[in-house]
């Protein structure tokens, strides 16, 4: 026989859901070509900017040449022109020339020019081809496997271009689950005060809840058919061993601190539809109490209602109680 212990107590609502990476990225590469090289292990973590594959460089080189004489040939016609509206200035006002003559020459100077900067913007977009042949990480994270092998023929520059692998980050990551409208309300308004919910989660082999956060983002709109939003929280993740997909349970902090009522789950028998515990009278006689129950913490069990602190309480054995009144011995 034990009386119920009193001690400060905090709800935490239940939910399941399952972990989601902050960020997702298919890796496509911005040219097209043929595959050199896969510079990465499956896998395998990486940073932002690593180098992951390369592709063959020399078309896009060669483009780059040309683009280069192109500019070459464009700053000489540029120069020529501009070197033949000075002479046309100087025979115009010798009247040498006339007016179209001189206005044909000051067309053509500023074709020059034009020419030049179209030249110099196809220099730059064959220089941002070589780069692009060389495909790094847009983000760190965790590598999934090559999808492309090298020496194939892979599509660039474009949605349909192939996916050459993803990657997700890491830490920390996000778990996504399902929450009442009520819910919604209690933590917008702990938001709101500055108190962003706690939140702990436990993988489905795991009985302690290991992981924590804070819930960081509530949906815009509540599911008109389910009643249901959609809420997140960020959880830390800096071994890396939880993974995008991956099912958990949550809980979330529902109640500030309070005195409760508190005792072991063990003393709580099923009668029907009721929960009741035996307490013991200053006789020794026996008497069920009905129950109104709250949350397990631990191995000890909330009683909202039913007992008083100073009850005597049945901790083992209750269920050998054969009638109330029975007597036992302290």
């Amino acid at each position: 026989m034990a009386n119920p212990i009193v001690q400060k107590v905090v709800d935490w609502d239940d939910f399941v859901g399952r972990f989601q990476a902050q960020q997702a990225v298919e890796v496509r590469a911005r040219v097209g070509g043929y595959l050199q090289s896969v510079n990465f292990k499956d896998g395998q973590m990486v940073t932002k900017g690593q180098l992951l594959f390369t592709l063959d460089p020399r078309p896009a080189e060669a483009a780059l040449a040309s683009a280069r004489a192109q500019l070459a040939q464009a700053e000489a016609q540029k120069a020529q022109g501009a070197s033949e509206f000075a002479r046309a200035q100087t025979l115009l006002n010798a009247t040498a020339i006339s007016r179209e003559e001189f206005e044909a020459k000051r067309a053509a100077a500023a074709s020059g020019d034009a020419a030049v900067g179209l030249a110099q913007a196809n220099v730059r977009a064959r220089q941002l081809d070589v780069e692009f042949t060389r495909v790094t990480a847009p983000a760190s994270g965790r590598v999934s496997n090559r999808r492309v092998d090298a020496g194939n023929l892979v599509a660039g520059g474009s949605s349909a271009a192939d996916v050459l692998t993803t990657i997700v980050s890491q830490d920390p990551i996000y778990f996504v689950f399902d929450g009442s409208e009520a819910l919604l309300l209690r933590y917008q308004r702990e938001a709101i005060a500055g108190r962003p919910a706690p939140v702990k989660v436990r993988l489905q082999d795991e009985t302690d809840y290991r992981w924590t956060g804070v819930l960081d983002f509530t949906d815009n709109a509540i599911d008109a058919n389910s009643g249901a939003v959609r809420l997140r929280a960020t959880i830390k993740n800096g071994t890396g061993f939880l993974r995008p997909g991956m099912f958990g349970h949550a809980q979330v902090v529902g109640s500030k601190a309070y005195d409760a009522m508190l005792i072991p789950d063990s003393a709580i028998i099923a009668d029907g539809i009721r929960r009741i515990a035996y307490v013991v009278n200053a006789d020794g006689s026996t008497a069920p109490r009905p129950l109104t129950l709250g949350p397990l913490v631990g191995s000890l069990r909330v009683v909202r209602s039913g007992l008083a602190p100073n009850d005597r309480v049945i901790v083992n054995g209750g269920q050998r109680v054969q009638m109330p009144g029975q007597k036992v011995a302290a």
